[in-house]
């Protein structure tokens, strides 16, 4: 057999925040693969790397881990894996545990764990770097000793950082694997065995200095007050706030141009014809309505990564836990809510920041509570035609204040379906927030963009397919069959869309919405922005030649009773969301349960808001 089929698996284990994904790009680069475990949602990073000597290894980088005892999803497949009994994972040839070398009382319980298994195992000292600057002194030989295992120094964020370690397992070969094994939970007397353990071997072969010379307890002598620690917080989101809208402008326009160059371009090659048509207006515009989002996605990442590389993020999260348990949240739930008001697609991808399950799964299904961007279009058509432009109490402008009432009407409700959530669907016992406080660092550029290119690649490829398969499906509806050749009004009133908005305007009657806006609803499951459009073509042919974009407001200002704009605005706070998110949401819980219960919840909020808004408008304004 040759050398390039001997690949041996070597697998990363390690606490979080330990650098061992650090360790982990280091080793492998861009060779490397992202997908999921089988049935689960959790990340499966695997990659391959050969050493100098030509010894090849598939690197599989395990989830953070603080026990094989396992109290979340991550733990229980890193405990699956180590063990050999997760369906369709190979058991590792070698282990290698990376630990922190400035934390390792900590840190050295997983690998007592993991030594009574019998597997070849490495211990890779991360951060020793750090270590030295503190003045920890660690005598390796005597750490070898105690253990039993080989122990190497690593820098993970540093270019040759991993030599010590390649030169190891150039000349580690595994013993044989012993089988498959159970692990029994431990109990009090040998978790307390094993920590007495961990202070023996750290007596014999380390040395803390006296003093404690670390920043770290002053920094967050300010950044965990109660008070200044919440304005340094409240700062930090309001910067990441205005980044994923402002700095986003510009590529999203880029990527917008591009699309629209595109399908000008096939338009303009293309004879005229359904398989234009498709190309234009399906494909293109399915990729386009995707990629759009792909710039807010990385400025999103770009922070969450760099503030989890930096220390940060732990330290908000406990900030935040308090007030965000009060509805049955984890602090950690805060940032995924707050980005969902560029989008909610980044916000859910964002909830995997949330360790435990319950807490994720009700971040997931608030998260489109939050007024996203998309919104924005249909609020300012609708407060432009609708709210007078005037001053309230000479300072306030009044439609800048609706706009204001129905983004905290947006918050308002999240909070209280969280609360529901809390004592149905996501009922059972609160789980405590426990956390390490890693020590303050500098984030890593090249760590910062393998993690942004990972998630560029996960969002296009996760998505992107099922976007456009959607958006195909949309444009067939929209545009069969062909009006007869007499027909009057509008292409789209004839096709299987018009026929369903036709149909859906008897579903919406009660709550003032016609004909007009049934349609534009069917389009806008794509993309809530869409319904703007949908309504523009509707109303495009009824205009007489004149420029809908110009026109478009005071028609509907003509058209439509204030009841039904009122009404229509109180929908999209809680519109059901567009297929896009309900696709990120089946991804995310590997489930159809959950989106169709968000899209369930969604709607009949939608329809019971419009329905109270539409009466109690009618009752003010007479009809």
């Amino acid at each position: 057999m040759s050398s390039a089929t001997l690949a041996l698996r070597l697998a990363l284990l390690g606490n979080p925040n330990c650098g061992k994904t650090a360790l982990f790009n280091l080793l492998t680069g861009s060779r490397q693969k992202v997908a999921n475990y089988p049935g689960v949602t959790v990340d499966r990073k695997e990659g391959q790397f050969t050493t100098p000597s030509g010894k090849h290894f598939r690197v599989l980088d395990l989830p953070g881990a603080y026990s094989l005892n396992a109290a979340s999803a991550d733990e229980q497949i890193t405990r699956e894996v180590v063990l050999g009994t997760l369906a369709g994972e190979e058991r590792p040839d070698l282990i290698v545990c990376v630990s922190d070398a400035t934390n390792l009382r900590l840190n050295l319980r997983l690998v007592l764990e993991v030594r009574r298994l019998g597997l070849p195992m490495v211990l890779a000292l991360n951060m020793t770097d750090l270590a030295k600057k503190r003045g920890i002194e660690i005598d390796l030989p005597a750490l070898q000793r105690e253990l039993g295992m080989p122990v190497v120094e690593t820098v993970a964020v540093q270019r040759g950082g991993a030599s010590a370690l390649i030169a190891r397992l150039e000349a580690a070969l595994p013993a044989e694997r012993p089988p498959p094994t159970g692990w029994p939970s431990p109990d009090i007397a040998e978790v307390s065995a094993t920590q007495r353990e961990v202070r023996r071997i750290l007596a014999a072969s380390v040395r803390e200095p006296a003093l404690d010379t670390r920043v770290d307890e002053r920094i967050d002598r300010v950044v965990l007050h109660p008070v200044w620690g919440m304005l340094i917080l409240a700062a930090t989101l309001f910067l990441m706030f205005q980044a994923v809208f402002s700095w986003a402008s510009l590529p999203m326009e880029w990527i917008k141009a591009a699309v629209g160059a595109l399908g000008s371009l096939l338009g303009e090659r293309l004879p005229d014809g359904i398989l234009r048509s498709l190309l234009v207006d399906g494909v293109v515009a399915g990729v386009g309505s995707v990629l759009i989002f792909l710039p807010q996605i990385l400025i999103l990442f770009f922070f969450i990564l760099a503030l989890e590389d930096s220390g940060y993020l732990p330290r908000a999260a406990f900030l935040l836990d308090r007030l965000m348990g009060k509805v049955g949240l984890s602090g950690r739930s805060f940032i995924p809510l707050l980005s969902s008001f560029a989008c909610a697609i980044p916000g859910i991808l964002a909830a995997r920041t949330v360790a435990n399950w319950r807490d994720r799964l009700a971040t997931i299904m608030i998260a489109p509570l939050m007024t996203c961007s998309a919104r924005l279009p249909v609020y300012a058509l609708i407060i432009g035609a609708f709210i007078p432009d005037t001053t309230v109490a000479g300072v306030f402008n009044l439609q800048g204040l609706v706009l204001f009432f129905l983004y905290v009407l947006g918050v308002v409700s999240a909070l209280a379906v969280a609360g529901v959530l809390k004592l149905t669907l996501s009922r059972g016992a609160q789980h405590p927030l426990l956390l390490e406080l890693p020590a303050y660092r500098w984030p890593h550029a090249r760590n910062l963009m393998i993690g942004l290119l990972e998630r560029a690649r996960i969002f296009v490829t996760r998505v992107g397919s099922i976007i456009l398969a959607l958006m195909v499906i949309l444009w067939f509806l929209s545009s069969f069959p062909a009006p007869p050749a007499d027909a009057s009004g509008p292409a789209i009133q004839y096709s299987y869309a018009g026929m369903l908005g036709r149909a859906l305007e008897v579903v919406f009657a009660p709550i003032g919405f016609n004909w007009q806006i049934s349609i534009a609803l069917v389009p806008g499951m794509a993309a809530r922005e869409v319904a703007v459009g949908a309504l523009g073509t509707v109303y495009a042919l009824s205009a007489a030649g004149n420029d809908v974009s110009e026109q478009l407001a005071p028609m509907l200002a003509a058209d439509w009773p204030l009841a039904t704009a009122y009404a229509l605005l109180a929908w999209y706070v809680y519109s059901p969301q567009c297929l896009s998110t309900l696709a990120v949401v089946r991804r995310e819980t590997n489930s159809w349960r959950y989106p169709l219960l968000m899209a369930g919840y969604l709607f009949a909020l939608a329809y019971a808001a419009a329905f109270v808004t539409y009466r109690v408008a009618l009752l003010v304004t007479g009809g």
